[in-house]
């Protein structure tokens, strides 16, 4: 009768709790023949119990505690005298003991996994006393090993690659699991391993792990990576055993099987002529099953009638064979090219040369097109040259140009005006003949660089470009001049026959021969007393001096004039003037001072010194008109012009005053008494038109009893009014009264009367009633008339 899978196991577990049963009944302690122990003085006796180890079985899954073993003295009577305690790992906690029996049980489940022994000690006590009947003594309880654990692929999943067609056995990967059971105790951490996903392409070494190829010629062309599913049963791998599985993905890896091969035969392109050297003409590829360093190709032209005009190299990304030119093409020359171009792979397995010959060939024939051509110059580059002295319409030279096609368009020729600016130059349009416009100077431009265009006549947007180089050939039409200014002085005590300046000269012409100047002094200088000059042959000369001692009071300055002729032909010549200071100079011949004025004021002030002065005058009269100006301003009357208008200027007064507190800034007074009246004081903002235009004050006092009146009836408004707010209010007190003491000064009221009123004090006003007083004044005695 064959026994499940649960049933077996609680076979095991049945068997093993019968075997801890049995180890327990062993481990029991024994009586030892021994005297009994007392911990009196420093006497020991021999113990009286032996210790064993306890075994326990783990996951135990009932509902009582579990009896792991029993512990006993033989001073233990059985009256209950003797107390059991249990200390160390897990006591308590797991582990309880009775103390009268001393039985030991475990009140929870073990886990071996977690903890695989518990290490407690035990000791008998006298119940009365509580002193140790027995020494402590170390016992240790040990977790017996189910099979409660599967196997784990600790590294999984797995991904390996093997080479395409690698030969049966091939090792691809190993896979190992772990059992967390307890290796020395039955088979429950022994794993063996199968294959469940992968054949028949696949297998695993049952022991070891070991995936291997199980079949021959595995193409990864045909297909390039396999999933495996690996299990790890323990038990040996029999029934009732606990299995783990992962997954393996196996890649198998490109090798160089596959020769490269054209999908065609042979290919045609058709190419402009124009087209440049250097352009792509076409882009052509095997084809190869292989990837990566397995597929890299190289193309070559191994025969054909253009292996000069074209060339072919490969695109290492694509692995493309890139045919480009190498030479121009011409439709003219030839219509057509024929390529044979052969692709070989660059790294071959020599295992797998039997699969044919890792190359092959193609046929590309390319055809030539005809385009419209621009005319083509006989030369890139033509030399020409004329002299400077060539008159306009001197033929420099021709140039030549025709139509490469076909047809040979008659071509017409022009400048560029952009290489010809100043128009020196003019062109035969249809003969290419080049003649002067201008004339010419090598000295302002010694070699010209122009471009010749030569257009189709059928099709002028068909251009040429030719290059054309004239070189100017120069001709004697400068004469010679000194190389520089000559800064020349000569010492007062210098004496006869010593150098003062040594000259050189210049010529904008450029013979073939070089330059050859010769220096003289004129015929009017010739024969003078002072200087002489001597040619040094190698186009320079020396001044020297003809007699001792110079005076500057005398002559500050001389003027030498010097004769320079070339040996052109003809000759050139010119006259160049040495100008010569007289100067004081030191022990050294060094010149200190050239001025003759030195002389004129030897005791004065010097130059700089009057400079200096003078500067000073300058600044202390432009301070005064300063000064001046200032006070003048100050002192101008505020009084405006007859003729300007009062009313464009506006006085503000800004002065808000300082609150109920500021008793000074007016007077109460007038408003408590008005008998007090007080003389109109003169404000200091106010121009003096506007202070003269106030009225009189008179000292005379008028009646105020209507004034007081007014005041009254309007404080008791404001204290009954019942609209008025409880707060400070502006009051307005705009009564001015039944009359003035100065009466009124109205035109219309003095006409209507008949009294004879003198106006002539309106003289004294001012300017301002200067017409009032013409109209009123006594007559032609008036001030203003």
């Amino acid at each position: 009768m064959k026994l499940g899978k649960v049933e077996f196991c609680h076979f095991l577990q049945i068997l093993a709790l019968f075997l801890c049963l049995s180890g327990m009944n062993q481990a029991e302690i024994t009586r030892s023949r021994s005297k009994p122990y007392f911990q009196s003085g420093r006497t020991r006796t021999k113990r009286s119990w032996v210790w064993n180890q306890f075994f326990v079985l783990e996951e135990y899954m009932g509902t009582d505690p579990l009896y792991v073993g029993k512990l006993h003295s033989d001073v233990d009577k059985g009256d209950g005298s003797i107390k059991y305690i249990l200390s160390g790992e897990g006591a308590s906690s797991i582990f309880i003991i009775d103390e009268n029996t001393g039985d030991i049980h475990a009140t929870k489940r073990l886990d071996r996994e977690e903890q695989a022994y518990y290490t407690l000690r035990a000791q008998a006590l006298d119940r009365l006393t509580n002193k140790p009947v027995e020494p402590e003594s170390e016992f240790v309880i040990k977790i017996q090993d189910i099979n409660d654990n599967e196997p784990k692929f600790l590294d999984g999943p797995y991904t390996a690659g093997v080479p395409e067609m690698s030969p049966v056995g091939t090792s691809v990967v190993q896979v190992t699991a772990t059992d967390a059971d307890d290796p020395t105790y039955g088979n429950s951490a022994r794993v063996v391993y199968s294959i469940l996903q992968g054949q028949p392409y696949f297998s695993v070494e049952p022991k070891t792990g070991v995936i291997k190829t199980a079949l021959p010629n595995m193409d990864r062309e045909a297909k390039d990576q396999y999933l495996l599913v690996i299990q790890a049963k323990d038990m040996v791998g029999q029934n009732g055993g606990l299995s783990g599985t992962t997954s393996v993905t196996v890649t198998l890896t490109d090798v160089n099987d596959n020769p490269p091969r054209f999908p065609r035969r042979s290919y045609q392109y058709n190419v402009p002529e124009s087209l440049p050297v250097a352009s792509v003409v076409a882009r052509i590829k095997a084809a190869d099953a292989d990837v990566g360093p397995n597929a890299e190709m190289e193309y070559k032209i191994v025969d054909g009638d253009g292996l000069g005009v074209f060339k072919v190299s490969v695109d290492k990304d694509t692995q493309e064979g890139i045919i480009t030119i190498q030479k121009e093409l011409d439709f003219e020359a030839k219509t057509s090219y024929t390529l044979r171009i052969e692709a070989a792979n660059m790294h071959v397995d020599p295992r797998f040369l039997s699969l044919g010959p890792f190359s092959d060939m193609t046929t590309v024939k390319i055809i030539v097109e005809d385009v419209d051509e621009p005319p083509v110059f006989t030369s890139r580059l033509y030399s020409m040259v004329v002299s400077e002295a060539a008159k306009v319409g001197t033929i420099i030279g021709t140039v030549a140009a025709h139509d490469p096609d076909a047809s040979n368009s008659p071509v017409r020729y022009s400048i560029d005006r952009n290489t010809d600016l100043e128009r020196y130059f003019n062109i035969d349009a249809n003969s290419g003949v080049i003649t002067t416009a201008k004339s010419l100077d090598r000295e302002t431009n010694a070699v010209h660089n122009i471009t010749v265009l030569a257009m189709e006549s059928q099709n002028p947007a068909q251009i040429g470009r030719g290059y054309v180089a004239i070189t100017i050939l120069d001709i004697n039409d400068n004469a010679p001049e000194f190389a520089m200014e000559y800064e020349t002085t000569v010492c007062e005590n210098a004496q006869a026959g010593q150098v003062i300046q040594k000259i050189s000269a210049i010529d904008k012409d450029d013979p073939p021969n070089g330059h050859q100047f010769y220096f003289s002094l004129t015929a009017e200088a010739a024969n003078n007393h002072n200087f002489t000059l001597q040619d040094n042959k190698d186009n320079t000369a020396t001044v020297l001096t003809k007699r001792n001692g110079f005076r500057r009071q005398e002559q500050s300055v001389f003027y030498l004039p010097i004769f320079i002729v070339d040996s052109g032909s003809p000759s050139l010549s010119s006259t160049n003037t040495l100008t010569i200071r007289v100067c004081d100079c030191d022990a050294d011949g060094i010149a200190q001072t050239c001025n003759a004025e030195a002389y004129i004021l030897p005791a004065g002030l010097s130059t700089g010194a009057l400079i200096a002065i003078l500067a000073c005058v300058l600044t202390l009269l432009v301070l005064v008109l300063l000064i001046v100006t200032m006070r003048r301003r100050k002192k101008e009357p505020l009084i405006f012009d007859e003729e300007r208008d009062i009313r464009e200027n506006i006085v503000r007064y800004d002065d808000e005053g300082g609150g109920e507190e500021d008793t000074e800034a007016f007077d109460m007074a007038a408003l408590r008494n008005l008998n007090i009246m007080r003389d109109t004081k003169t404000r200091r903002d106010v121009t003096p038109e506007i202070q003269f235009l106030s009225r009189p004050t008179f000292k005379s006092i008028p009646d105020n009893v209507i004034f007081r009146e007014f005041i009254w009836e309007r404080l008791k408004e404001a204290d009954v009014d019942p609209c008025a707010p409880p707060y400070d209010s502006l009051q307005t007190y705009a009564f001015e009264g039944n009359g003035s003491v100065a009466e009124s000064l109205s035109s219309l009221d003095s006409i209507s009367s008949n009294s004879d009123q003198n106006y002539d004090y309106l003289s004294d006003w001012g300017p301002r009633f200067k017409r009032l007083a013409d109209m009123y004044g006594t007559g032609p005695e008036c001030l203003y008339s």
